[in-house]
């Protein structure tokens, strides 16, 4: 049953979509731009919810008619048959009505900034560290996103200490936004003489890109920049001139470096929107952190340091802890088959929404 207050939401829609017809067909319409683009996105977004509403409406109406027509000896079966389907309609209605109530997520088509850094562990975590990396970029491939590495730090196996990539394309952040948190290794690792299975760790960071730089208000004397020569392989460029950028953004005391290009310019530009998504994902951390006091969120709780996740090798198996997910196809997993667990996270994701929506 939708609540009352759903309902009366439902209603302010409907009469909001009807008052928004009449204002974009007004003959000044289009005077102000701004606001008429603004009032066509609104009808764009409301008008499929409304038109829902419209059958879910319907669905009542065909219902009280069929009760009335129980009265009637001959028409009894016929009507009693015609209520039940519509019960069973009127039922997915509901929850369709209620998922599109919820609130959206303003950042899920955006872009976002993948940081994965090596915890404990040492060789055996940077090694991981670069089998995530995989994992994400195989996954990124299966959707047709473009993945561009920002910067890294290699470790002497191979590996990475620290890898950012910045994956392009649709929808990017929606489906990656819950990896976000500790991941946990337990396999033998090539190292191992003995064949002891070893536990290691890394963390996984998933920001959303800022669309400007100006969506994140930073001020220039927050900043400290300084050049440096680029370390590490690069053939005969490196090391010769001071390209490679790190910046101190001193409040918080974050800092970014950049050293993958030749040009100091690109490498600076490219900081700076590492640095924005840095910052914007600080503060939506400390929301979703105000958000989950006020409820138990199993996800997107915000803490870094939280393990979301173990990937056993000698089991083949992958649990996630949030929601108690285990699965027994760790080969497909690694190779970027990510796309069971995904859809599972979104889901109790929205399941919690959902309850959220009707205890408000």
């Amino acid at each position: 049953m939708l609540k009352p207050s759903m309902l009366a939401k439902l209603d302010q829609l409907a009469d909001r979509l009807v008052e928004l017809d009449q204002l974009l067909m007004s003959e000044g319409a289009t005077s102000n731009m701004d606001n008429y683009r603004k009032m066509t996105r609104e009808h764009a977004e409301i008008g499929p919810l409304v038109a829902l509403y419209g059958n879910y409406k319907q669905v009542e109406h065909d219902i009280a008619t069929a009760q009335e027509l129980l009265q009637d000896p001959e028409m009894k079966e016929f009507a009693q048959e015609e209520i039940n389907e519509a019960k069973d309609k009127i039922a997915e209605l509901e929850l369709d009505l209620q998922k599109m109530l919820l609130p959206k997520d303003e950042n899920d088509e955006r872009n976002i900034f993948l940081e994965i850094r090596a915890g404990t562990g040492g060789d055996e975590s940077a090694l991981f560290a670069g089998d995530l990396l995989r994992m994400y970029t195989r996954y990124a491939e299966r959707n047709r996103w473009q993945v561009e590495v920002v910067s890294e730090s290699q470790s002497d196996l191979g590996g990475y200490k620290e890898v950012i990539v910045r994956i392009v394309g649709n929808g990017v952040y929606s489906k990656l936004k819950f990896e976000s948190g500790g991941h946990r290794v337990q396999r033998v690792p090539a190292t191992e003489a003995q064949g002891r299975i070893h536990t290691s760790a890394c963390t996984v960071a998933v920001m959303p890109e800022a669309d400007e730089v100006a969506d994140v208000n930073i001020n220039p004397a927050d900043l400290r920049i300084d050049t440096f020569r680029a370390s590490g392989a690069g053939g005969q460029h490196i090391n010769k001139t001071d390209s490679a950028v790190r910046i101190t953004h001193i409040p918080s005391g974050i800092v970014v470096e950049c050293q993958d290009d030749r040009s100091q310019h690109k490498n600076k530009a490219q900081a700076m929107s590492v640095l924005a998504a840095r910052i914007k994902d600080v503060q939506l951390r400390e929301q979703q952190s105000k958000e989950a006091a006020t409820r138990k969120s199993l996800i997107g709780s915000g803490d870094r340091s939280e393990r979301i996740r173990t990937y056993n090798f000698p089991q083949g198996r992958m649990t996630d802890h949030r929601i108690n997910l285990t699965l027994y196809k760790l080969d497909f997993i690694m190779d970027g088959d990510l796309q069971e667990l995904t859809q599972a996270l979104s889901a109790e994701h929205q399941a919690e929404l959902l309850a959220a929506l009707g205890d408000s």
